[in-house]
């Protein structure tokens, strides 16, 4: 009586345990190919490629291309060229004034990091806003126009402005030096005392080059007190 009070109890909870074994072995598939495929998402893909005109296969510069549902993208080099870091899955829009948006998908089915592709865009009727010309009231208003106002540079003399003489002497001077820089001193470094190493480096005292220079010095009156006025 005693054996089949215990079996009576355990066998509805026996019923239970194998509902639940059961569902999840059910579940354990579907709970891989959702991994697999969070996995596939989570992958990072290197685009680049070169946007073109689909009718003359010129390339279209300064394309802007927007990762859409993401506050990410990038812009065409001149030459139409680009590089984005994507995700398997992603969107992307190409947008440029007087073509057809385009959009393109990142194929999640990809086994190599990098992705490369050419990106043909139509040609579109586009309407600017209205602009009304008109001559200034007085001369005196025309000059005073012509030497105040404060007329944006273009590309080419953005260009010439980063690449003066005096501009990069400046950068020069203010900037801090990067890694390879400072690796680059210091490899200087070591090999000047691996140079003197088991002995001692020279001094300017001895050297017949320091001498020449202090004599001059001396003879052009450096050293003289300069006479206050």
């Amino acid at each position: 009586m005693c054996r089949i009070g215990l079996i009576d109890i355990f066998e509805p909870c026996m019923n239970r345990l194998k509902h639940v074994i059961s569902f999840l072995v059910l579940c354990i598939p579907f709970g891989a190919r959702a991994q697999m495929k969070l996995n596939n998402s989570a992958k990072l893909i290197e685009l680049s490629g070169v946007v073109m005109s689909a009718d003359s296969l010129r390339y279209i510069p300064y394309v802007v291309i927007n990762v859409i549902n993401k506050n990410d993208g990038t812009i065409s080099n001149s030459q139409g060229v680009f590089t984005l870091l994507l995700h398997a899955g992603d969107s992307i829009e190409f947008m440029a004034q007087g073509y057809g948006n385009k959009f393109y998908t990142i194929p999640t089915s990809l086994k190599e990091s990098r992705y490369s592709i050419i990106q043909l865009m139509t040609q579109d009727t586009f309407y600017n806003a209205e602009t009304i010309l008109r001559p200034a009231p007085t001369r005196e208003e025309f000059d005073y126009a012509f030497k105040s106002w404060n007329i944006p540079d273009d590309q080419l003399e953005i260009a010439r402005k980063n690449t003066e003489a005096n501009t990069l002497r400046i950068l020069a001077e203010t900037l801090p030096r990067d890694g390879s820089e400072n690796q680059s001193i210091y490899i200087q470094q070591q090999w000047q005392r691996a140079t003197w190493l088991g002995g001692r480096p020279p001094q300017n005292i001895f050297s017949p080059l320091a001498w020449m220079d202090f004599i001059n010095a001396w003879k052009r009156g450096d050293y003289k007190k300069k006479k206050k006025k």
